[in-house]
């Protein structure tokens, strides 16, 4: 049997190579590592071949392949086979990877979409395992699967970045879990590190950059509000200096007057140009605070790499996030409610896991469709907690799915029809979007 394990960005495949030496990846005559990059603008981002100790990691491997580079110029996320196309491109793929008749298995991430999706809609009758995609995977699956599908899945592994925390992907399903230990993520790290020709000042800030703006999620100029909210942030903790990790994926401009705003606040400011994991980065340079939004990489500081984090944003991003179901939720609601509420992980509270409890309410109001065994756990949640956790929810998806408290509900309107007030509400945004812009800049011809 050969198992086709794929992986899509890099931290994803430091996780698979602690997987591997785990023993949690299935057991196989060869497992092949299929490199799908996930980027949003591959041709401005490292290949994943080509970024530092992928050699190391690819070891772990019998041997490496490229989708990327088999489907061009279509991007993997792109690529999706008619149905009558499938058996083509099976044969394909087992031609072009020397693949032969072997019975296949497939560890995949984000099954959901492509290019998961494709791979098990290609391979058919293959087996399948789904592996962790970070912070994402303690959320709900965000879209009921095709019954092909749903019958195939197996098995899931997921990395335990909060310690103790159960995940809900996939919960519908009843799959078997596998649980990553922290520490077998820590050595790939911690080996990683010892390779790394980077040359870095030791108990600084580290700022780990999101983009935020070009998922759509705020716009530029807010996102580099948030930032700078994040150099005040290490600026209190009595810090001079900030090095400053941008996502990959992210505007290379925005880093430039980010590092003028240090420099107005007095920070020594350091970009860093590497395609090193920020986790890479923790291990090499000790930074006394890591500070970003909801990044993964606050929980793997945090847990993994015993540093202290700080969180900057999450209360007005839960606030604007939409829609509600946006997978970006629960990490989100992961962070703020550790970093920001200060709860504690699942394993240190015991019975009286506030965080667990919460997610749960969370998934059932994201997907209340897929997980109604969910209502009743989530309604007793929000009966006894909605005030101090309101930040979480929204009003109109509490009314809508009539969960408590009642006095949140909103009042019933039936003069206009649904697509009206959605049409309503978006001019209402647009509209205090443009005042917003407009009282910024009337503050900087006063001044």
């Amino acid at each position: 049997m050969i198992a086709l394990v794929e992986a899509s960005s890099y931290f994803q495949l430091a996780s698979l190579a602690a997987m591997a030496d785990a023993g949690a990846l299935p057991a196989a005559d060869e497992r092949i590592l299929v490199l799908a990059n996930g980027s949003q603008v591959p041709e401005l981002t490292t290949p994943l071949q080509d970024a530092p100790g992928f050699a190391r990691l690819a070891a772990r491997f019998d041997r490496v392949v490229d989708y990327a580079q088999l489907m061009a110029p279509r991007r993997p996320a792109q690529f999706n086979p008619r149905e009558d196309e499938l058996h083509i491109f099976e044969r394909l793929l087992r031609s072009a990877w020397d693949l032969g008749e072997d019975k296949l298995m497939l560890v995949l991430e984000s099954i959901q979409v492509n290019p998961s999706r494709s791979l098990a809609r290609i391979f058919f009758d293959a087996e399948i395992w789904v592996h962790s995609d970070g912070l994402m995977s303690y959320g709900p699956t965000r879209s009921r699967l095709p019954m092909p599908l749903r019958q195939r899945i197996s098995r899931t592994i997921h990395v335990d970045l909060v310690p103790g925390l159960e995940p809900a992907l996939l919960a519908e399903l009843n799959p078997l879990r596998e649980v990553l230990p922290a520490s077998a993520l820590q050595a790939v790290f911690t080996e990683l590190a010892a390779d790394a020709e980077l040359e870095l000042p030791a108990g600084a800030g580290l700022v780990l950059g999101q983009y935020l703006g070009s998922l759509g999620l705020i716009d530029a100029e807010e996102e580099f509000d948030l930032h700078v909210q994040m150099l005040r942030e290490v600026q209190n903790a009595g810090l001079d200096t900030v090095l400053f990790k941008a996502h990959p994926s992210a505007n290379p401009t925005a880093a430039v007057h980010l590092a003028q705003a240090a420099h107005d606040m007095g920070l020594k400011f350091q970009l860093l140009h590497t395609d090193h994991l920020a986790e890479t980065v923790i291990a090499l340079a000790g930074p006394r605070l890591v500070v970003s939004c909801f990044s993964t990489g606050l929980a793997t500081a945090r847990y993994i790499l015993n540093t202290e984090v700080a969180a900057v944003g999450t209360a007005m991003l839960l606030q604007t996030l939409a829609p509600y179901e946006n997978s970006n939720r629960i990490p989100l609601s992961i962070i703020h409610a550790l970093f920001v509420q200060k709860l504690p992980v699942p394993a240190d509270a015991g019975d009286a896991g506030l965080l667990a409890q919460l997610l749960t309410a969370v998934s059932y109001c994201m997907q209340a469709a897929q997980l109604p065994q969910l209502r009743e756990p989530a309604a007793a949640f929000l009966s006894g907690h909605y005030a101090q956790f309101s930040a979480h929810f929204k009003r109109r998806r509490i009314t809508k799915l009539e969960l408590p408290p009642a006095w949140v509900h909103l009042p019933q309107r039936r003069s206009l029809p649904s697509k009206v007030r959605g049409a309503s509400r978006q001019v209402l945004r647009r509209s205090s979007k443009s005042l917003d812009t407009l009282s910024k800049s009337l503050s900087r011809l006063a001044k």
